[in-house]
């Protein structure tokens, strides 16, 4: 894997097409949270030293190779700006016949942040054309974007075709991070998963089945579990009609000698506005819903961790946005944490619902590593080859 870290290549004079993720949240024109932004800065700031001239290449939103008014990466470039402390050029048109002398113009540590990529209409068709004019822009092509890598768009895939390409820090320390939860394995591992829909997660658990010694089910895929196991989940969010998919799970589970660990107890209440009370789940009545894991579950899932050298986290245990349903989730990020901390453990967390509940309660620096990735992040656990990585490994 060649990365810009590698002392031989030179970056002084050249233009530095920088591909990275900068799909944050915003509301009302503001960023609300923007951990995406700072996790580009340690190659910015590479660059920077190496006194190259920075054309930064993202996206934001789904605007469809049209222009869409709220969708523009301006408020992304001064946020930047201010996070560097650095003046951050912005080019407010989409890539036309005047973008190359407009990058021409800048100098050596200077950086340029092009509007929205996804405005031009070859973007995600990954045209060779546009890809060759994106090309065109720079002199070397770098990708810090692994949350993007498993698309085929033309300034992810496209572009390595024409201009010398390079894999960044970040996600050179991503697929490093998942290398050791896939491929690189210290056992005994263990996987907590959870999320409202198992048939979204079949592939990942049939894949890391094989590998891991553990698989933790929590959330709404738990319910599936039980219901299509024999318990009764009263009016729990659960999905119907997935036989075929426990029994697909619980034959290469036990096929591979992997243990399949569903709640034994749950916190339980008729609405997810309730208190909620402690049931065994032999115990669920038809008008309640599991909405948390209960304190035996909790129990067995913290005698797992620590009798695990690697754990990898994916989902939320219950319902944490309500306070008197965030126990489980709380007591998971705790057990993990510790033994992160004290080194005992090799710990990633990855997925929308889990970044948002390892912020609620400030545990970001906590883990090893924590994924921002979202689509990218699911298929490489599901073993799929991403078109970005395949990319780079074939043309740098």
């Amino acid at each position: 894997m060649k990365n810009i870290s590698n002392k031989n290549i030179i970056f002084k004079d050249k233009k530095v097409l920088l591909r990275v993720d900068l799909n944050v949240p915003m509301k009302n024109g503001s960023i609300t949270e923007s951990s995406r932004i700072e996790k580009i800065l340690p190659t910015i700031k590479m660059l920077l030293e190496k006194e190259a001239k920075i054309i930064i290449l993202s996206h934001i939103g789904r605007p469809k190779g049209k222009v869409v008014k709220g969708m523009s990466l301006e408020p992304i470039s001064k946020k930047l700006s201010s996070l560097l402390n650095k003046n951050v050029l912005f080019y407010k048109n989409i890539i036309n016949d005047n973008t190359l002398s407009e990058v021409n113009k800048i100098q050596n540590e200077s950086i340029m942040m092009l509007e929205n990529i996804r405005f031009n209409p070859g973007e995600e068709s990954n045209d060779n054309e546009f890809s060759k004019k994106l090309s065109n822009l720079g002199d070397i092509y770098i990708n810090d974007a692994f949350s993007c890598s498993h698309r085929s768009h033309a300034s992810v895939e496209g572009i390595t075709k024409y201009i010398p390409s390079y894999f960044g820090l970040q996600i050179t320390q991503e697929i490093e991070a998942l290398k050791k939860i896939t491929s690189e394995i210290i056992k005994p591992v263990s996987l907590i998963i959870g999320g409202s829909k198992i048939s979204t997660k079949i592939s990942i658990i049939n894949n890391l089945a094989k590998k891991f010694n553990n698989i933790i089910i929590v959330g709404g895929m738990a319910n599936t579990m039980l219901k299509h196991t024999g318990y009764k989940i009263g009016k729990s969010i659960c999905e119907n009609d997935c036989e075929s998919l426990i029994k697909d799970i619980l034959d290469i589970s036990k096929k591979f000698n992997c243990k399949i660990v569903c709640p034994i107890d749950a916190v339980v209440s008729k609405s997810i506005e309730g208190v909620g009370k402690n049931k065994d789940i032999k115990e669920i009545n038809d008008d309640e819903m599991i909405l948390d894991i209960g304190p035996k579950t909790i129990s067995s899932i913290k005698k797992i961790i620590n009798d695990s050298n690697t754990v990898l986290w994916n989902g939320p245990a219950g319902y944490f946005e309500n306070p008197n349903f965030q126990t489980g989730t709380r007591e998971i990020l705790e057990i993990i944490t510790q033994k992160t901390i004290n080194d005992k453990i090799f710990s990633v967390a990855g997925g929308g619902e889990t970044v948002a509940a390892i912020n609620k309660f400030k545990k970001f620096d906590s883990f090893t590593f924590v994924s921002t990735a979202g689509g990218a992040f699911l298929e490489y656990l599901e073993g799929k080859t991403l078109p970005g990585i395949k990319a780079l490994n074939q043309n740098v």
